[in-house]
C-alpha cells in the first residue's frame, strides 16, 4: 500500500535556522497525470540551502534541493481512487534523481524556468516521500550508490554546466581550469575537468585541503590566504602565461577580481556563488571589457545536460568526494550549522531513510 503521510522539514519564517519546522506526519498530495511518487533515501546540502531560511526568502516551502530517491509508485490518483497508469519514462522501483529546475529540460534557461526550482519556488526533497512529474526525474548513474547520487542534482550539474554548458566554449583536452576551494561544486569541477583531459589549478586555505585537492587530481594548488593576489600566480602556471580557459567562480566579490586577472582572453568565468560575501574591491565594467573574457552566471543545468553528465560519470567511474560525516534527517539544524561553520570537505549528505 502506498504511504499517505511523510516526515518532512519546512521553512516557516525568516529568522535563520530556527525557522525550520519538523513535521512527523505531513500529508502526501494525490498523484496527477504523469506524476510519480518518490521515496527518498539521501539528500545533499548546498550553500543555497543555508540561505533559504534567511531574511527575504519566502517561507512555507519544503526544504532542500538535492536528493537521491528511488521511485516508489507510479500512476495517477484523481477523484477515482486507485486510478493508475504506467509511465513512459519511469517505471516502478527505478532509481532516480530529481532535476533541480523542474522545467529546464534542455536548451538555454528562460525566466519562467527559474520559478521551477526545488526547495525554492517548489517544494524540495528533505522528506521521505514526494510527488513529481516524470519529466522532473532522471535515471541515476549505474556506478553510484544512493548516497553518492544525492550529490548530483545541484553541485555536480552546476559544475558540468560551467565546463560544458556554453555552446562553442565547452572544455577541450589540454585546456586549463581554475577551481576555488573544496566545496561540492569545486571538487566536481576538478574531477570533470581531469576526466576531460584538462589541467587544473585549485585555490584553498590550508595544507590539509591542499592534499585533498591533489589526491583528486589538481596539478597545482595555491593558498589564497598566503597569496591574496593569486590571479597573476595562476596565470604564470599556464602555457605561455596566457591564462586559464575556464574558471568556476564560487567565491563572489572577494575572488572575482583575481579571476579576471587569471582568465585568458575569451576564456569563460562561470559565476556560481558568493560564499565569500561582498567586497569593496569589486570589478567594474572596464575590467571585464579589458580582459576580453566571458563572464557567465549559471543556475544549475538542464535535464539534457544531466543525462550527458551521468553518462560521463559512468564511463569515467567518477565518484563524488563526500564529507565523512553523515547526518540523520532529524538533525537538519545541526547539519546546517556544520556547513555554515565550513567544517565540511566536499559534499555533505543527509540520510533520510534506509535503502535496505
Amino acid at each position: 500500500m502506498a504511504p499517505s503521510h511523510t516526515k518532512q522539514w519546512t521553512v516557516e519564517g525568516r529568522t535563520g535556522f530556527d525557522s525550520l519546522r519538523w513535521n512527523e506526519k505531513a500529508e502526501i498530495p494525490r498523484l496527477g497525470d504523469n506524476d510519480v511518487l518518490v521515496h527518498f533515501y539521501y539528500a545533499s546540502l548546498n550553500y543555497r540551502d543555508l540561505v533559504i531560511p534567511k531574511p527575504d526568502i519566502d517561507p512555507g516551502e519544503t526544504y532542500f534541493s538535492d536528493s537521491r530517491p528511488r521511485c516508489s509508485r507510479l500512476g495517477r490518483c484523481g477523484r477515482r481512487r486507485g486510478c493508475r497508469f504506467e509511465s513512459s519514462s519511469v517505471q516502478t522501483s527505478d532509481k532516480v534523481v530529481t532535476l533541480f529546475n523542474q522545467g529546464h529540460l534542455g536548451g538555454p534557461i528562460e525566466a519562467k524556468i527559474i520559478n521551477t526550482g526545488l526547495g525554492g519556488a517548489l517544494d524540495g526533497t528533505l522528506r521521505q516521500y514526494g510527488v513529481f512529474n516524470e519529466q522532473g526525474l532522471v535515471t541515476m548513474p549505474s556506478t553510484l550508490d544512493f548516497q553518492q547520487a544525492s550529490t548530483l542534482p545541484c553541485a555536480a550539474l552546476t559544475a558540468w554546466n560551467a565546463l560544458y554548458g556554453l555552446e562553442g566554449r565547452a572544455l577541450k583536452p589540454g585546456d586549463t581550469v581554475l577551481t576555488q576551494g573544496t566545496g561540492g561544486v569545486s571538487t566536481f569541477a576538478l574531477q570533470f575537468a581531469k576526466a576531460g583531459g584538462a589541467r587544473v589549478i585549485s585555490t584553498t586555505i590550508s595544507p590539509q585541503k591542499a592534499e585533498i585537492l591533489k589526491r583528486l587530481g589538481a596539478d597545482h594548488v595555491l593558498d589564497y590566504k598566503k597569496n591574496p593576489k593569486w590571479g597573476e600566480s595562476v596565470k604564470a602556471l599556464t602555457p605561455d602565461k596566457a591564462g586559464v580557459q575556464h574558471i568556476v567562480e564560487v567565491g563572489g566579490a572577494n575572488t572575482i577580481v583575481q579571476s579576471l586577472i587569471a582568465i585568458k582572453p575569451e576564456g569563460v568565468i562561470s559565476v556560481i556563488g558568493h560564499i565569500e560575501g561582498s567586497s569593496e574591491d569589486e570589478p567594474n565594467f572596464l575590467q571585464v571589457l579589458t580582459t576580453m573574457s566571458i563572464v557567465r552566471g549559471i543556475v544549475v543545468g538542464s535535464r539534457l545536460q544531466f543525462e550527458q553528465m551521468n553518462r560521463a560519470i559512468d564511463a569515467n567511474l567518477i565518484k563524488p568526494f563526500m564529507d565523512e560525516k553523515v547526518f540523520a534527517l532529524e538533525e537538519l539544524k545541526e547539519c546546517d550549522q556544520y556547513m555554515w561553520d565550513q567544517k565540511h570537505f566536499g559534499n555533505l549528505t543527509i540520510q533520510i531513510d534506509s535503502p535496505d
